[in-house]
Parts: C-alpha cells; sequence; structure tokens
C-alpha cells in the first residue's frame, strides 16, 4: 500500500453537494478550497485547458481523418458457425453469447453467409446477408429480423 494506490473503502460515498466557503465550523471556510489570491481562485478563472494565450496543446496536436458519431459497431459472425446449434433450436443473441460466438454484441449482430449451415434453425438476430438468409432457408430454417 502507498499513496499511489489509495481508494475509497468499497460502498464509501463521495458527495459533491458539499457547501464551501461557509465558516471555519464547516471546515472549509474562508478561502473555500482555493488556496490564497491568484487567478485560479477567483471568478471567472480560464476553462480547462487554457494556456494563457499560448496555442492549447489540443490545438497544436495535428488531427487526421474524421470519425462518425452516428456510425454503428456490428458483430459479424458467419453461418458456420450456427452449426454448433441443435436442429430446431432458436438462435438469438443471447443464445449466442451463452455459446461463446459472440463475446460483445455491442450494437449488433448481423450473419453473413460464408460456410455452410446442416442445421434447421430459427435465426431472431439483428440483421443478415441476402446469402445467410438464403442458407438458413434452404435448410429447412427461417430468419427473423430481432
Amino acid at each position: 500500500m502507498d499513496l499511489s494506490n489509495l481508494a475509497p473503502n468499497a460502498g464509501a460515498k463521495t458527495r459533491d453537494d458539499f457547501r464551501r466557503g461557509r465558516g471555519h465550523g464547516s471546515g472549509n471556510g474562508k478561502t473555500a478550497g482555493k488556496g490564497h489570491k491568484g487567478q485560479k481562485a477567483r471568478s471567472g478563472a480560464p476553462r480547462p485547458g487554457f494556456e494563457g494565450g499560448q496555442m492549447p496543446l489540443f490545438r497544436r496536436i495535428p488531427k487526421r481523418g474524421f470519425k462518425c458519431r452516428n456510425t454503428k459497431d456490428i458483430v459479424a459472425i458467419n453461418v458456420s458457425e450456427l452449426n454448433k446449434f441443435d436442429d430446431n433450436a432458436t438462435v438469438t443473441v443471447e443464445t449466442l453469447i451463452e455459446a461463446g460466438i459472440v463475446k460483445n454484441p455491442r450494437d449488433g449482430v448481423k450473419i453473413l453467409g460464408n460456410g455452410e449451415l446442416t442445421k434447421k434453425l430459427t435465426v431472431s438476430v439483428d440483421a443478415a446477408s441476402k446469402a445467410a438468409v438464403e442458407k438458413i432457408e434452404a435448410a429447412g430454417g427461417k430468419f427473423e429480423v430481432k
């Protein structure tokens, strides 16, 4: 145990609604935890990242590319992986997680048409390619969009 790995006890609560600057008896009076004088002790202190007029670090570092905020992170699995299930089973995202085929479904699961399917299954996931739907139906099963 040293200073670098101190942490509050499990279940201990920290509150952010403490009233600062309400007298010495509160334990946080007078300077209200801001120290003595200086720019950071006064109202209107600069925002985080302000470097006193110097070009801030986040503007000095080059930016490359584009990151779309609306993209979905879809987990893709192949039709051949569904052979792990028994005949006439219903395949959902939950059963895929239980079988260990999918670890983290993120924004959805999509079935791709790579490989062969030999079992008759009812597949209910977020999406599937045309080839995957054809292979599921050719094996006697059916595909439903969740």
